[in-house]
């Protein structure tokens, strides 16, 4: 491997490759010729360090579970040290040129710098807005402690900003940020969405035990964080079941954060075991089973200052499984979903579930908006034209030529086929070329068992 091609990239929040976003990032580089290394926590059953289509992971022990602002200082340093002493192997195993951090927290930007005597560059691939995060959580700060922590974070955003040679951002708000809040010039900043590989996620026949007790399904993928708003998916079915009498709907709740055992209780006290189904952690064919099952995809995230301006990637999963789905009036969100969501007040969970009801009740409406789901992220929002830009910011900061042809004989098709789900499972794909069949598809999925 030529110097100037081995790439670091530092993940905290989520495991490799659980992290979908930096999972297609690896294998755009990799596909580029680049070798590529990745720090992260470990995730339940996780090995210290694998090697993964040609991506070498080392991970660490995580953190105990944060509470209040002193278990996140604890948790920032303690992440920060065994990523710090992580790095150092790495330089010895394999070596690196560039590393690429992505946040949350804010704060390896100080790593970065360090080894910059080493000759090394920095990206800084911007997921988050941490500010954002805690006025949403916390709201203004009215105390001296609650200014102290948000600029605090706007300081080590401040900081990231400034030693990153070069800043990725997940959508035109980020980038706007950026520039004003982060001081960086315009060509400094890329823009790479979170597509998803419409080529990988597509709609198969799933298993027909997915369906559960109900005929109709609704389905949420992501993170079960405070500021997910997961517990608005258990009001609508309160509202559904409870106040409504339908008993033919369930709910798939696929992921995991630390909302999740609050949540359970929550689905128990509301008398909705049986109509809620909490899988925990999913794996990719987990996912193609419960999206290419379900009716309606759920978008529960309540507007707050980050969620208003943030891409969520599951209105894009969604999409990409030719599901409809029902969200908050969020603006980025709007973005991503144009005519493929339905979109009620924030904050208004009956308005939520009469849209979810609307869309149960006709079955013309639903498979008219998974085939605009379907045709939109396809044509629109795709990896594969993302990829193109994430690994010309790798190619212009070593000097080499744009483009995605490997030289080492390895491509994206490549790593496609190796990680096909009908490969794997032997479980057939819809035929997307045949718009009849996926009308048939759509319409047929959620017929009475």
């Amino acid at each position: 491997m030529s110097i100037g091609r081995r790439v670091l990239i530092i993940v905290q929040n989520l495991p490799v490759p659980l992290d979908r976003r930096v999972w297609l990032e690896c294998q755009a580089l990799i596909a580029r010729g680049y070798a590529v290394s990745v720090i992260c926590p470990k995730g339940p059953g996780d090995p210290s360090r694998q090697t993964l289509d040609g991506v070498a992971i080392y991970k660490y022990r995580p953190a105990p579970e944060a509470k209040g602002v002193g278990g996140f200082i604890v948790e920032f340093v303690y992440s920060w040290l065994r990523t710090a002493l992580l790095s150092l192997r790495v330089w010895r195993d394999r070596g690196f040129d560039i590393i690429q951090a992505c946040n949350p927290p804010d704060t390896y930007w100080l790593l970065a710098r360090l080894w910059r005597i080493r000759g090394v560059k920095f990206i800084f691939d911007h997921h988050d807005l941490n500010p954002e995060l805690y006025l949403s959580r916390f709201g203004k700060p009215s105390s001296f402690g609650g200014r102290v922590q948000l600029n605090g974070l706007l300081w080590l955003e401040r900081m990231t900003f400034r030693a990153a040679h070069r800043v990725i951002s997940t959508n035109e708000s980020y980038k706007k940020i950026a520039i004003s809040r982060g001081h960086r010039r315009a060509d400094e900043v890329t823009v790479v969405r979170s597509g998803p590989d419409t080529q990988l996620m597509r709609p198969i026949y799933p298993p027909p035990s997915i369906r559960r007790n109900g005929r109709y399904l609704l389905v949420y993928l992501g993170i079960m964080g405070p500021q997910d708003g997961v517990d608005v998916v258990l009001e609508v079915m309160d509202e559904l079941v409870n106040w409504r009498g339908r008993t033919d709907v369930h709910a798939a709740l696929l992921g995991f954060g630390d909302c999740f055992e609050d949540l359970r209780r929550q689905s128990t006290q509301l008398g909705l075991d049986d109509y809620v189904t909490f899988t925990g952690r999913a794996d990719k064919g987990m996912i193609a089973d419960y999206l290419s099952a379900a009716d309606i995809g759920m978008c529960p995230d309540r507007k707050t200052p980050l969620n208003d301006i943030s891409t969520m990637n599951k209105t894009m999963e969604y999409m990409a499984y030719a599901l409809p789905s029902v969200s908050f009036d969020l603006a980025e969100t709007r973005v991503s979903g144009a005519e493929a969501v339905l979109y009620v007040t924030p904050g208004d969970v009956k308005a939520f579930a009469d849209s979810v009801a609307r869309l149960l009740d006709d079955a013309e409406l639903r498979a008219t908006m998974s085939l605009r789901a379907r045709g939109r992220v396809v044509k629109e929002l795709d990896w594969r034209p993302q990829a193109e830009k994430y690994v010309g910011v790798y190619d212009e900061l070593v000097g080499r030529e744009s483009g995605l042809a490997a030289e080492s004989g390895t491509t994206l098709e490549a790593l496609r086929a190796r990680t096909s789900i009908d490969e794997e499972r032997g479980q057939e794909f819809v035929d997307l070329d045949d718009a009849d069949e996926l009308r048939r598809f759509v319409l047929e999925r959620s017929a009475p068992q």
